[in-house]
């Protein structure tokens, strides 16, 4: 493992395809590398990027990723494309680095997000490893801003409301988006939320997740309660689902709309 990872390394630094020392044909097996290697690479360098990134329904990229094949996220849908940097997320397992390393082919793997921080880190290191430093540092400005921008105090009580009224941790990464955009998401026991608590404390933002709409409003169909339909009124605001899935960039614009409207309401 440590060779290859030295192996790896060595390659990158070299320029695994030579010429301005940048990889040149980059591959990704994940959602969320899907969306970083879109926003970061250098549109010609991308040979491939999953299924998932093709479809409307999972990201706003959708329409990016389909210049690109797609894959199944596994080494071997890819191998024939010949990239010479595939980037993937949380591991692969032994099996993969072993056969990355007999294709000789450079690999990044980024560590699943856990924070806005971890996130920054991730832009950095992926940003180098394609040569695009200052793409990665142009997305890091753009947080830097919104950190710089926060609202001032401890932000509005809110609830994140998704499918069958899932809700996040207030001590998690959506919770710093959130924070971000002056919301203080309000902790909830087992991260779901009841209509019984909207009823009777009711969030000054309920901010509801449009993440699939067709699903969401088959497992939400409480809200469609004449009491929840009074309680929202004037009090939520929707989000685009799709732009919370991976906790990465795509939300820096999401957040400033948020900002904006809460400040407003």
């Amino acid at each position: 493992m440590l060779a290859f990872a030295l192996r790896s390394a060595l390659s990158l630094a070299l320029g695994v395809a030579g010429g301005d020392g940048a990889p040149r044909r980059v591959a990704s097996l994940n959602l969320c590398t899907d969306e970083l290697v879109l926003m970061l690479a250098a549109p010609e360098r991308i040979v491939s990027v999953t299924h998932l990134a093709r479809q409307e329904a999972e990201t706003p990229l959708w329409r990016q990723a389909r210049r690109y094949a797609r894959n199944d996220g596994s080494l071997m849908s890819v191998a024939a494309m010949r990239p010479d940097l595939v980037v993937t997320m949380g591991g692969g397992g032994a099996d993969r680095l072993r056969l990355a390393e007999r294709l000789d082919i450079a690999t990044v793997d980024l560590p699943f997000v856990q924070s806005i921080a971890d996130l920054e880190t991730s832009i950095a290191r992926l940003a180098e490893a394609l040569g695009r430093r200052e793409a990665g540092a142009a997305l890091l400005r753009r947080i830097a801003a919104l950190r710089a921008s926060r609202p001032h105090g401890p932000g509005r009580d809110a609830i994140w409301l998704g499918g069958g009224g899932r809700t996040v941790p207030a001590a998690g990464i959506e919770a710093e988006w959130m924070a971000l955009a002056g919301l203080r998401q309000r902790p909830i026991q087992g991260d779901r939320v009841s209509l019984e608590t909207l009823l009777v404390r009711p969030p000054a933002v309920l901010l509801r997740s449009d993440y699939r709409q067709g699903q969401y409003s088959n497992q939400q169909r409480w809200l469609s309660h004449p009491a929840a339909r009074g309680l929202r009124a004037g009090r939520t605001l929707a989000t685009d689902g799709r732009r919370w899935t991976c906790m990465g960039p795509l939300l820096i614009d999401e957040i400033a709309r948020l900002r904006a409207l809460a400040t407003a309401a």
